[in-house]
């Protein structure tokens, strides 16, 4: 039902962003002694949700072509750049910190979206709480 919902269906995609980030961030912190590992990051989810498909597209047919994923749940990890260190790690411990509270922000709006919404069907459908 609420996938049929614009604003859930956003809001899904936001907090499917905001998990995908937060593996990458993990990854960076996991490597960040590693000689020569690249920091990397995802792309901001306003620029990757709007290269997403406006409409849903479905196959009717198995010769159809799917489209690909709605929104941007399956954005690809790109180099978060930063200084390399002598052993040519760009991994910043307190840039991955301050990445981390964003992807929990992000995560935390997902959150508050998918409450009221809710919310608000408890009370189209006469229900409290």
């Amino acid at each position: 039902m609420f996938g049929q919902i614009d604003t859930m269906r956003m809001a899904r995609d936001l907090g499917a962003h905001a998990a995908q980030r937060q593996r990458v961030i993990a990854t960076n912190v996991a490597n960040a002694d590693t000689p020569g590992y690249r920091a990397r990051d995802l792309e901001r989810f306003s620029d990757s949700y709007r290269q997403g498909a406006a409409i849903g597209l479905r196959t009717t047919r198995p010769q159809h072509v799917a489209a690909g994923a709605w929104g941007s749940a399956a954005g690809a990890a790109v180099d978060a750049g930063g200084e390399p260190s002598p052993n040519g790690n760009t991994v910043s411990v307190e840039d991955e910190m301050i990445r981390a509270a964003d992807a929990k922000r992000e995560f935390n709006i997902a959150l508050s979206v998918f409450q009221s919404g809710l919310t608000m069907t408890r009370t189209a459908l006469g229900r409290r709480g």
